[in-house]
């Protein structure tokens, strides 16, 4: 396995992290993940040593969900993935619940939030990085981050509790 291989293949957490933040269901994000390994490698000569190759793995990810939205008509709604009822009457529902609650308010705000939500809030992005990945300038990505941040405030605080 080369170098770069190797750095990808240690990249894959991180990837499906990302890729389960923009992407709709588990299903979706493996595709992605999937999608821009293979993009990765078969483009690896474009990548310049001595960059972040984080960044541009997610720059991947980021055109490959773009690409795939704009391929779709419309999604099937799913009303409600399997997973949602693993833990059922578990001690652990509550903990469960806030954060399908969390995901339902991620997946309700616009590409653009989600997108910058998943780089720097879930991955952990620093802003310049992000911004890189995003190819906008950092003043962009923090007005849009904050943006997104009120903007999923706001969507949890109209979200009724399942516990009350």
């Amino acid at each position: 396995m080369t170098s770069l291989h190797a750095e990808i293949a240690a990249l894959l957490p991180r990837m499906r992290r990302f890729a389960r933040t923009i992407a709709y269901n588990r299903e979706d994000a493996d595709d992605l993940v999937q999608a821009a390994l293979e993009r990765a490698l078969v483009h690896g000569a474009q990548w310049q040593p001595g960059t972040r190759l984080d960044s541009w793995i997610f720059r991947i990810m980021k055109n490959a969900w773009i690409d795939e939205v704009r391929s779709r008509q419309r999604r099937d709604k799913l009303f409600a993935p399997e997973e949602d009822g693993l833990l059922v009457g578990d001690a652990s529902a509550e903990a469960h619940q806030q954060r399908l609650d969390v995901q339902r308010a991620v997946a309700r705000l616009s590409e653009d939030h989600r997108i910058v939500i998943g780089l720097v809030l879930v991955d952990g992005l620093p802003y310049k990085e992000a911004a890189e990945v995003l190819a906008i300038p950092v003043g962009t990505l923090t007005s849009r981050l904050a943006r997104a941040r009120e903007a999923l405030q706001a969507i949890l605080a109209e979200q009724p509790r399942a516990s009350a």
